[in-house]
C-alpha cells in the first residue's frame, strides 16, 4: 500500500468515526430542531402555528442577552458592544455552539479533506488569511468573546463564521399588483447540507448593536453573520451561493450581510454598500424594503448586476411585473410558473405554497417569508427526515421581540431595585 492510500485510508476512517459520533451526539443537543417540529406538529395542516406568548429560559446576569422560546422557536438576542454581544451569545449558547464547530469543521471538514485530498483546516486557514483584511476589527471582538464564554478556541469560532458557503437556493420577492394586498411580501428558501443536523441549532437571533440598525436573522448558534435577515429600517434579505470558490479577497459574505442589516435603510443603500465593499466568490441576492423597492443582484468580486421588478434576463424564465426572483434549472421554472398562477392573490399561505418543492430542494435547510413593513418573519425549520418545506411555520415579529427583551429588562432592574431597599 502506498503512503498517499494510507493516509485516504486513516482519513476514511476518521471520518467514519467522526459521524458515528455525532450520530449519538445529535440525539441529544439536535432535539432542539426536533423538539420544534414536534411541538408544532398540530398545526402541520395549514402550515402556520397559532401566536403564543415568549417564554423567558434565561438572561445574562449584565442584561445583555435573553434567550427565549416562541412556538418551539429558539430565540436569542443580544445587544451591547461587540464584547458584550459575543460574550452574551456564547454563554447562553455555549452547548449549542460547541456542537456546530464540531458539526462544521470537524465533521464536513473531515469528509471535505478525504474528498478534496487536501487537509480542510489548512484551507480554512487561507480563508482567514486573506478574508481577513476586509472585516471589521468589532467582528473579531465579538467572536472572540463568544469564543471565551463558549470555551472555545477563536480559531474554531472564526473558522466556523467563516465557513464556504456551497449551496443551491431560491429567493423570490413580490409587491403591488402581484402581491394580495400590494404589501411586499419576500421569500427565501436555503437548501443546505440537511443531512448534518444544523436544523438543531438552529436559533432566532436578535442583535442590537451598539449605535447600529437593530435587525432578526433566522440563524445558527455561534454564527454571526447572516443568510437571511431583517433590520428595524423595514430591510430585508435572502442570499443564494453562486461559483468562484477561491476568490476570498473581500468580506466574507454573511459579515457583508450583517454590515448591510446594521447600516441600510432602503434597498438603495443596501445596494451601494454591496458596490462598494471589497466582496469575495459569486453570490445572489434578493433585496426588499418597506417602500416596496425590489432588487434580484449577481455579486462577484469585479462587479453587481441589478434587476428590477419584472425586469427580464436570458439566464431567467419569465419574470411577472412587480416580481424579483432568483432561483436555477426546472426549479426556476417551476418558480415562474407558480408565481403566475398565484398572481395578484399572494399572500403569506400562497407564498409558502409558491415555495415548495421542487422549487425548495431536499436539502432544504429552512425557509422565511418576511414582511419588511411589518417586520415580520415566518421561519419554518428543517426537521430531523424533512425538508423545512414540509413542516410548520412560525410567525416571529422584530418590534414583537424587542418589546419582550425590554420587558425584561425591566423587571430585572424593579426587582433589583426592590431587593437593593430591603433591610
Amino acid at each position: 500500500m502506498t503512503v498517499l492510500a494510507m493516509c485516504r485510508t486513516r482519513r476514511f476512517l476518521l471520518v467514519l468515526a467522526i459521524l458515528g459520533w455525532f450520530t449519538l451526539v445529535s440525539a441529544s443537543l439536535g432535539r432542539t430542531g426536533e423538539s420544534s417540529a414536534t411541538e408544532a406538529s398540530a398545526a402541520r395542516g395549514d402550515r402556520v402555528v397559532p401566536r403564543q406568548a415568549y417564554q423567558l429560559l434565561r438572561m445574562t446576569p449584565d442584561g445583555h442577552g435573553l434567550l427565549a422560546r416562541h412556538e418551539g422557536k429558539v430565540i436569542l438576542v443580544v445587544r451591547g458592544t461587540p464584547e458584550e454581544m459575543g460574550k452574551a451569545h456564547g454563554s447562553l449558547l455555549a452547548p449549542q455552539i460547541r456542537y456546530l464547530v464540531d458539526r462544521v469543521l470537524y465533521g464536513v471538514g473531515a469528509v471535505d479533506s478525504v474528498q478534496t485530498g487536501i487537509w480542510f483546516l489548512d484551507q480554512m486557514d487561507e480563508i482567514h488569511r486573506r478574508t481577513r483584511p476586509f472585516i471589521p476589527e468589532r467582528f473579531f471582538v465579538e467572536m472572540g468573546a463568544l469564543a471565551k464564554a463558549a470555551g472555545l478556541s477563536q480559531r474554531d469560532v472564526r473558522y466556523a463564521n467563516l465557513f464556504p458557503e456551497r449551496f443551491h437556493c431560491s429567493g423570490v420577492a413580490v409587491r403591488g399588483k402581484a402581491s394580495q394586498n400590494g404589501r411586499v411580501i419576500h421569500a427565501r428558501v436555503l437548501d443546505y447540507m440537511r443531512d448534518i443536523n444544523l436544523q438543531g441549532c438552529a436559533t432566532i437571533q436578535v442583535f442590537v448593536p451598539e449605535g447600529r440598525n437593530a435587525w432578526i436573522s433566522a440563524g445558527y448558534s455561534g454564527l454571526i453573520g447572516t443568510v437571511t435577515a431583517m433590520n428595524e429600517k423595514g430591510v430585508a434579505v435572502g442570499e443564494m451561493g453562486g461559483r468562484g470558490e477561491g476568490d476570498w479577497d473581500g468580506m466574507p459574505m454573511t459579515l457583508l450581510l450583517r454590515e448591510i442589516m446594521e447600516r441600510a435603510g432602503t434597498v438603495q443603500e443596501a445596494i451601494e454598500i454591496l458596490k462598494t465593499t471589497p466582496r469575495t466568490c459569486e453570490y445572489y441576492y434578493v433585496l426588499s424594503d418597506k417602500t416596496g423597492d425590489l432588487a434580484a443582484i449577481r455579486a462577484v468580486p469585479q462587479e453587481v448586476l441589478v434587476l428590477r421588478p419584472g425586469e427580464q434576463h436570458p439566464l431567467l424564465p419569465y419574470v411577472p411585473e412587480d416580481t424579483v426572483f432568483i432561483s436555477a434549472d426546472e426549479r426556476a421554472k417551476t418558480l415562474s410558473q407558480r408565481l403566475q398562477l398565484f398572481y395578484g392573490k399572494i399572500d403569506v399561505p400562497a407564498m409558502i405554497e409558491i415555495i415548495k418543492r421542487p422549487v425548495a430542494m431536499s436539502s432544504n435547510l429552512h425557509n422565511a417569508i418576511m414582511l419588511p413593513e411589518l417586520r415580520e418573519m415566518w421561519v419554518a425549520d428543517a426537521g430531523q427526515t424533512t425538508p423545512a418545506c414540509d413542516e410548520p411555520y412560525v410567525r416571529v415579529n422584530l418590534q414583537e421581540i424587542l418589546d419582550f427583551y425590554w420587558q425584561m429588562i425591566s423587571s430585572r432592574d424593579v426587582q433589583k431595585d426592590l431587593k437593593a431597599t430591603q433591610p
